[in-house]
């Protein structure tokens, strides 16, 4: 399936979502409150899509909102999609995806640890990268950091 008939089927799929064309692949964007666990649940079961790999996981903090960005492949159809999900900055939190893609239990800590960002039911959900008592998360724009000084 090239990228045009997998835009028209995620069109048909999430009449509510922003589907666009992106640089290499489609990128499909949802606002807080959209069903993430069955959007997630639709694109890997549904046998045309089998998006059964994810292979990146990430957070972008836009100052007045994160948005949570996933690198999708389908192993059998050698597709891939890039999924946008927008949190709230003031309560940022999202279902986990360890207990569906095992590659995400890692960039879930690695993104709680460096961001600050709740993966509801992840299975050790704490620090990977910094130490317990750091304070703060270092990859927000609002991090201060007096001892770089660098001001975002």
């Amino acid at each position: 399936m090239g990228n045009e008939e997998l835009i028209v089927k995620l069109q048909e799929l999430f009449p509510a979502a922003s589907i666009i064309q992106g640089n290499d692949w489609p990128e499909i964007s949802f606002e807080s409150g959209a069903d993430f666990l069955s959007t997630i649940d639709v694109l890997k079961s549904d046998q045309t899509l089998a998006f059964d790999y994810l292979f990146c996981e990430t957070c972008v903090d836009w100052k007045t909102h994160f948005t949570m960005v996933y690198h999708l492949d389908s192993t059998r159809f050698r597709h891939n999609i890039v999924l946008k999900y927008k949190l709230d900055r003031e309560t940022p939190e999202i279902d986990s995806l360890s207990f569906v893609y095992r590659t995400s239990e890692q960039h879930e800590r690695e993104i709680f640890d460096l961001f600050g960002i709740i993966f509801k039911g992840h299975p050790n959900l704490k620090r990977i990268l910094l130490t317990e008592d750091w304070v703060g998360y270092p990859l927000r724009k609002d991090y201060d950091d007096p001892i770089n000084m660098i001001k975002l």
